[in-house]
């Protein structure tokens, strides 16, 4: 099986964004990209900002779409059909409302559940990509989301979503190597212990 080629943090651009729920794709791919001692730069072509990583003989591209959240396809197709990236070889980091703070979870395909970027990426690429869920919790009613995911969490929860960051971490060298059976099974068995 395939590794990931791509990985996409989603979040809106800007200051004003940066501690948003909303922006947890880009926490994650931000810290990826530390790790790695690499450092986005702005790909026009790309519509977003993006980094090539070789390691191993193995190209990763790492984007966040600076095309606002309701766009993010634009910027994630014009990567992937640029370098010949399949769908399956695309990892979309992203906040999800339906699952709690702290909580990580990996998935293939599926709907976009209401989630704009999920939906503008569907769009344009088809749903066969791979997301990895951070969970940022819930309002408890449907009209107050927009302004729940545009907000930053407080502390006690942004610090359970950096548990989740670390989790979902801990499998990354799964998910590379396209081992998404293994990497499904750590992280979704760590949160029941």
């Amino acid at each position: 099986m395939s590794g990931i080629r791509l990985i996409v943090g989603l979040g809106n651009p800007g200051r004003e964004h940066a501690e948003d729920r909303h922006n947890a794709g880009f926490w994650w791919v931000d810290r990826l990209a530390s790790q790695r001692h690499a450092s986005l730069k702005l790909e026009a072509k790309f519509h977003g900002l993006a980094i090539r990583l070789v390691e191993g003989g193995r190209e990763l591209w790492l984007l966040e779409p600076q095309t606002y959240m309701n766009a993010s396809g634009r910027a994630v197709a014009a990567l992937a059909h640029f370098y010949k990236i399949e769908a399956e070889e695309i990892l979309v980091v992203h906040d999800e409302l339906d699952l709690l703070p702290g909580t990580a979870k990996l998935k293939q395909g599926g709907g976009h559940g209401g989630h704009n970027g999920l939906r503008d990426i569907i769009a344009t690429l088809g749903a066969n990509f791979w997301r990895l869920r951070i969970g940022i919790g819930h309002p408890g009613e449907k009209h107050e989301v927009v302004n729940f995911v545009l907000k930053a969490p407080p502390r006690d929860e942004a610090a359970l979503i950096e548990d989740a960051i670390d989790q979902s971490f801990a499998v990354l060298p799964h998910i590379e190597a396209g081992d998404f059976a293994s990497a499904m099974k750590q992280l979704h068995t760590k949160e029941k212990l």
